[in-house]
């Protein structure tokens, strides 16, 4: 029985390990073929798709290689001296995949989704593989506060194996129930988003937006990015949009305005000497390019699922007519591209990073993953209904939130850290202490650990909501067919 295990682990981090780039071409070829399109639009869907992947990842660095930059500056010019440095969303995942857990994550993660869309308690097909690494971040995390709490190595395991499948169950309802928003307000239709850093944000707009509804005159103020991009002219394109966000957060950050002296700029901080190699004119334009090019990688990319999402249309509608719409479940990085998300992403930014400096008992100084807060606007958009202004206002409120959830993990995403790879982590091994934006200050991920604080009570409690949410998902999937019928 071990050496099945032992072959399954290998077989899935050998699949799993050229990343989503090689992962979802051959993912979306298969599909195509299963659910009837020509194997040559399935080819070519997959293919584009791939390209689609590659060329949002090459989008997003520009900000994260320009951003990064800046941010250096502002500790050093600032002398802000937070404990957590913010490692980033890369040795988050590359963690979670070397945990227990993570080895067993991909099987456990495909059986999930065969379960509930056996049961009709989910709508999605969730193809996004690489992104099982936030359930496994979650029961990583699980594993080893179970650990620590003494239960033995057996039933630690199991806790965090269930609440890695459990933190899925929630994630692909939360994924149903904001599809059809995400069709009608990100122009995304036929496609749901099952991705455990982005669905984690849906609770806290739903409850802020509510409270913005309650509010006199706050809850008058509509914001349409469209219109404000038509009134601007060509100042509200989002060229120009990211050229001036870069002059600004350049600008506080004191980065010289037109050229870096031979040899590079340095600026003497409390951690040392920075060098600083990008001009701010250098980096506005490349934040202009990055509003430019993200759009366009995120259509690319949509154009590749299209002959996959009618397939599917087409399949349900002739195997299982009167069972409501079947979605493609997909990363996030499909929706970043719309003006909201990168223009709300940039403003918060400074404001972030003014944040963790403000807020009392903040530990982590954001950093690498400046470059993922377009992701947290992906799902508040159809919560908002497309509106500026409350997307802006919940995506403060949610950095809040996660700074706090991020700054009280510290120790736990250390300690998970170090199971996962000693070589890298061990103590006195890694200098400092560090957490993430993503995953490590996740709300979801930080509520499901402290219920599970109860131990083997607490994972009986995720049961018990994780079953009520794919209950009432089923209802409500139930109720839309007959309506669609």
């Amino acid at each position: 029985m071990q050496n099945v295990l032992d072959i399954v682990i290998k077989l899935f981090g050998y699949i799993s390990a050229p990343g989503a780039s090689v992962m979802m071409p051959i993912i979306i070829f298969i599909l195509g073929i299963i659910l009837g399109a020509p194997v040559g639009r399935a080819l070519r869907a997959g293919l584009i798709v791939g390209v689609g992947f590659v060329g949002l990842n090459l989008a997003t660095g520009i900000i994260g290689g320009s951003l990064g930059p800046a941010v250096q500056a502002m500790v050093a010019k600032y002398n802000l001296s937070m404990d957590a440095i913010d490692i980033g969303w890369v040795p988050a995942s590359a963690i979670a995949f070397a945990s227990n857990i993570g080895k067993l994550i991909i099987p456990v993660g495909i059986l999930v989704n065969a379960i509930m869309l056996i049961t009709g308690t989910t709508q999605t097909v969730n193809v996004d593989i690489w992104n099982y690494w936030h359930f496994a971040f979650t029961g990583a995390m699980v594993n080893s506060l179970a650990s620590l709490a003494g239960i033995s190595g057996g039933s630690a395991y199991a806790m965090g194996l269930a609440a890695a499948a459990l933190n899925m169950v929630i994630v692909m309802v939360i994924a149903d129930r904001t599809a059809a928003g995400l069709g009608k307000y990100n122009e995304l239709p036929g496609i749901s988003i099952p991705h455990g850093f982005t669905a984690a944000f849906v609770p806290i707009a739903a409850v802020v937006n509510l409270v913005l509804d309650k509010i006199p005159g706050i809850n008058k103020i509509k914001v349409d990015m469209d219109v404000i991009q038509k009134r601007l002219g060509v100042f509200g394109e989002p060229v120009l949009i990211g050229v001036v966000f870069g002059l600004i957060i350049g600008g506080i950050a004191g980065i010289p305005f037109w050229s870096i002296p031979d040899g590079g700029f340095v600026l003497h901080g409390p951690r040392g000497d920075i060098a600083i190699g990008m001009s701010v004119v250098q980096m506005a334009v490349q934040m202009g390019a990055a509003l430019v090019l993200i759009p366009k990688m995120a259509a690319l990319l949509m154009e590749g699922l299209i002959p996959v999402s009618e397939a599917a249309q087409s399949f349900i509608e002739k195997h299982f007519k009167g069972k409501g719409t079947l979605y493609i479940g997909l990363d996030s990085a499909i929706g970043i591209g719309h003006p909201i998300c990168l223009t709300c992403a940039l403003i918060l930014v400074p404001v972030s990073i003014f944040l963790a400096v403000i807020l009392p008992g903040n530990r982590m100084l954001p950093f690498a993953d400046l470059a993922v807060i377009p992701y947290i606007f992906v799902l508040i958009i159809p919560i908002t209904k497309g509106d500026f202004f409350r997307s802006l206002i919940i995506g403060a409120v949610v950095m809040i939130v996660m700074f706090y959830c991020g700054s009280s993990l510290v120790e736990l995403l250390m300690t998970t850290a170090a199971r996962a790879e000693p070589a890298t982590y061990a103590p006195g091994v890694f200098a400092g202490n560090f957490s993430s934006i993503c995953d490590g200050s996740n709300p979801l991920t930080w509520a499901m650990i402290n219920i599970v604080k109860f131990k083997w009570l607490g994972i009986i409690i995720l049961l018990v909501i994780s079953v009520g949410l794919a209950v009432w998902n089923r209802a409500l999937i139930r109720k839309e067919a007959r309506a669609e019928s």
